[in-house]
């Protein structure tokens, strides 16, 4: 089917739903969801709601913040602690299922108070290619993916952002900051903060699309592994020695370049050999 067939699919799927809240990370996907699901059913009946945490980039908050204002779509936004999750921190393969599970149960909590029953979520038929352990607490909590539902996938949700003049269409994809880290290796605050500053003096250089992925978190020697796109290749040599400076100001011994670029879920890489 083609984009505007799988639109026309979720189109039907929401006007089932009647009014939804979505649970709103300020991304590619849920922008999309969110600004289709006003579209569609009208402002009073869409509400976002936004988790802020440890792990999300206090940038992504701010145009969470200002997609909704200029939508004029309702956004409740619930302040938390990822490290009040019993395990979380120890960073195990199951981490994102533990953390999801808690944070999703407080966006139904918060979407009920409101009036809304049905929670949904951004995930998409492209989400299947890589190991996604939070898929299976959204399971348990029933929260609906109508953009899966209706088999739309990432580059159609990128082609209808851009016909609906979304300013997210060609936004960077940004994971939660946790993914940045080994499994096994413990999380600390302090070391998310480096990934968000690290990461955002990337963006700020003009790169499309940039992850900085921290090795050697609990040990003296301290690994930057940078994912850009292959395209990117020669900015960033070009910027070697500022990159390398402002790297080895946030406590990295070693700043290296992934030859193989930018790609998500490059952590489970190292999972799928382990298994």
């Amino acid at each position: 089917m083609s984009a505007q067939e799988k639109y026309a699919e979720l189109e039907k799927i929401l006007q089932g739903y009647g009014k939804i809240a979505v649970a709103f990370s300020g991304g590619v996907d849920s922008s999309f969801l969110l600004a289709a699901a006003k579209k569609i059913l009208g402002m009073k009946k869409v509400l976002a709601v936004t988790i802020q945490s440890e792990v999300t980039a206090r940038d992504e908050i701010d145009n969470s913040r200002s997609f909704c204002w200029n939508l004029n779509i309702d956004q409740k936004i619930i302040k938390t602690s990822v490290f009040e999750i019993p395990d979380f921190d120890k960073n195990l393969p199951d981490r994102c299922y533990l953390c999801k599970k808690v944070v999703f149960q407080k966006i139904i909590d918060v979407a009920r108070e409101n009036g809304f029953e049905i929670v949904c979520d951004g995930t998409n038929a492209s989400d299947s290619n890589d190991y996604r352990p939070g898929s299976k607490a959204i399971a348990e909590l029933k929260i609906e993916s109508p953009l899966k539902l209706a088999g739309m996938t990432k580059d159609d949700i990128r082609t209808l952002s851009m016909q609906m003049k979304l300013p997210t269409w060609n936004k960077p994809s940004r994971a939660c900051l946790a993914s940045r880290f080994v499994y096994g290796e413990k999380l600390l605050v302090d070391n998310l903060q480096i990934v968000e500053r690290c990461e955002k003096f990337l963006f700020d250089m003009g790169f499309a699309q940039a992850r900085v992925r921290f090795h050697g978190a609990e040990d003296k020697i301290k690994i930057a592994r940078i994912e850009i796109l292959p395209l990117d290749f020669k900015r960033l040599l070009d910027h070697r020695d500022e990159s390398v400076q402002r790297f080895r100001l946030e406590g990295f011994n070693y700043v290296t370049m992934d030859l193989q670029g930018f790609r998500s879920g490059s952590m489970n890489e190292v999972l799928k050999v382990d298994e």
